[in-house]
């Protein structure tokens, strides 16, 4: 299939061989069974070789994330360095972005780092994981980092919705209930917000929440297009098309499935163009 606009993906994981040496021993088991992918991808893929599954697709930039999943330590959890995610946009500053993950218990020494990858590393914004710390987003430990991406006049993107098992030597409690952002919001008009995941099960809330804040944003990533909630489609093809930014979480969905599937929901080309492009242009002021 061929492609009318070369998208942008907000939320990407790199799945080098280096970085997969660093993800816990839940992360195939986890891919392979619970989401249903390839167990091809546990081998990892060269970033030249992500670049060409994105071709096919028709993604011309990908967001990479230096995640942070939950606190060092505890069972299931693991960073990835800034460095490793520096080092692809350097080597490829054409098609990717940084995003620098966040750990609240890091406190201000986590606050540093992330402005650094920012103003140092060429990073355009935030990524967190509320579930993964059993902390809400509203929780006061968040604060000082949201402080930091207005300062820098960058977004952060926050997992909303249910959280999953990755580990049954940790289960998690869904912590992000998107009304929540509704506070956060008030708070920091001037901080921008992208709630990823697209709410689900809580998707009206999201919508509630884009709909009433002009900071707010949807991101659509980690669930199959043609498994979205109607009134999602409706939102971002009709009134909420400038508040959706397109993206898969890669490798949960498939670049060219993701494309393919968002292509048979028949979305009217102006919205389209804008969730797939030019929304994350704008709100990540990329040229």
């Amino acid at each position: 299939m061929s492609y009318s606009i070369q998208a942008i993906d907000c939320v990407v994981n790199p799945i080098t061989p280096e970085v997969l040496g660093l993800r816990p021993a839940w992360f195939s088991d986890f891919y392979s069974k619970k989401i249903g992918r390839d167990t091809s991808i546990s081998a990892g893929l060269s970033h030249e070789r992500m670049l060409s599954l994105m071709d096919a697709a028709g993604i011309e930039r990908a967001f990479l994330v230096a995640t942070k999943t939950g606190r060092l330590g505890l069972p299931g959890s693991w960073h990835l360095p800034y460095g490793i995610v520096a080092e692809a946009i350097r080597a490829f500053p054409d098609r990717f972005s940084g995003l620098a993950g966040i750990d609240p218990t890091e406190g201000m020494a986590g606050v540093r780092a992330l402005e650094h990858a920012v103003r140092e590393l060429g990073f355009i914004g935030a990524h967190m994981y509320p579930h993964w710390f059993e902390l809400a987003p509203d929780h006061a430990r968040w604060y000082p980092f949201y402080a930091k991406c207005v300062e820098l006049d960058v977004p952060v993107q926050m997992q909303v919705g249910q959280s999953l098992i990755y580990t049954p030597e940790q289960p998690l409690r869904s912590v992000g209930r998107p009304i929540l952002i509704d506070g956060i919001a008030c708070d920091f008009p001037e901080l921008k917000i992208i709630g990823i995941h697209v709410g689900i099960p809580w998707t009206d809330e999201m919508i509630a929440m884009a709909w009433k804040h002009p900071n707010v944003y949807i991101g659509s990533d980690a669930h199959s297009p043609k498994y979205w909630p109607p009134q999602f489609i409706q939102y971002l093809n009709t009134y909420g098309q400038d508040k959706v930014l397109f993206g898969t979480d890669y490798p949960v969905l498939d670049f060219k499935r993701t494309r393919d599937e968002i292509e048979a929901l028949g979305l009217r080309e102006d919205a389209k163009v804008k969730v797939m492009r030019d929304n994350a242009r704008r709100l990540y002021k990329l040229p």
